[in-house]
């Protein structure tokens, strides 16, 4: 195993993931607590053989909204190209408009561009950890709204806390993102907005980030309780991936929310919090 970057990533050479016994899979998974993202190059695997890999984390699921290009491909491959499907050029960690969102996201390079279509990985606990004291203890008491937005999915949503709690390694992490997290409960749209952005700004910073320039047949495996990436979308050749999605995972809030929603014609204080911020969005709409 060697480390990629201070914050986080490391590349794994010796294994096949076609060919695992639960025990070096249980090593891995390990392994992926401690660094968030783990790069397993010269795999090539077939997709039944990714699925069969992921299937050793967890229940799989296929991506909700979007198809395949690609027929015959089994049903929890997801595949993803800029020509079908465009290119994940938002920070973002995977399916958070889920109530139980993406736990593990496993991916194959199927075809890397000769020069460019990078990806980026951040860490989420070292985010919140090297917060200012105050926006900490501002963001333990806040709760936020994902869509599917992006999908053209705006109903569907759910409501996770803005700091979670990592059931594994016991730290804090941000758990907000430009591509899904519409609107902070607590507090005004404006005031939102700008906390939002800074919170979006602050997880992209490098010092928090890995940079991975991948290769045909390299395998990815990332905690999504604990990253978010980015795919910079500077490639002119293609570029195909093909994911599975491992499920299950439990959003646990870090904090427990301190203030009522917050809606246009006043607080709120009555049990309906997700039906009261889901009138207040459609409202807004």
């Amino acid at each position: 195993m060697t480390r990629l970057a201070g914050a986080l990533g490391a590349e794994v050479r010796g294994v096949r993931i076609d060919d695992l016994r639960k025990e070096t899979t249980r090593a891995l998974e390990a392994l992926l607590w401690e660094h968030g993202v783990l790069f397993l190059p010269g795999q090539s695997p077939s997709a039944e053989a990714q699925v069969a890999f992921g299937e050793s984390f967890g229940p799989l699921e296929k991506h909700p909204h979007l198809g395949n290009p690609t027929p015959g491909l089994p049903d929890h491959v997801f595949e993803l190209s800029a020509s079908h499907g465009g290119v994940a050029d938002e920070w973002h960690t995977d399916l958070t408009f889920l109530p139980e969102p993406a736990l593990y996201s496993i991916l194959h390079m199927v075809k890397a561009p000769a020069i460019g279509g990078d990806t980026l990985w951040s860490n989420l606990a070292l985010a919140y950890d090297e917060l200012s004291p105050p926006i900490q203890d501002l963001c333990l008491g806040l709760t936020a709204l994902h869509n599917a937005e992006p999908h053209g999915r705006p109903d569907e949503m759910t409501v996770h806390p803005v700091v979670r709690l990592h059931p594994k390694t016991g730290r804090k992490g941000l758990y907000v993102n430009e591509h899904f997290t519409r609107r902070i409960v607590e507090i005004s749209r404006k005031e939102s907005n700008l906390l939002l952005a800074h919170l979006a700004s602050w997880v992209a910073n490098p010092r928090f980030t890995v940079r991975y320039r991948w290769q045909a047949g390299t395998v990815a495996i990332w905690d999504n309780r604990a990253t978010q990436h980015f795919v910079l979308n500077d490639f002119a050749e293609e570029r195909v991936i093909q994911r599975v999605t491992v499920m299950g995972d439990r959003v646990e809030p870090a904090g427990e929310p301190r203030w009522p929603t917050f809606l246009r014609k006043g607080n709120v204080t009555d049990t309906s919090r997700h039906d009261a911020l889901l009138q207040d969005w459609l409202r807004r709409k």
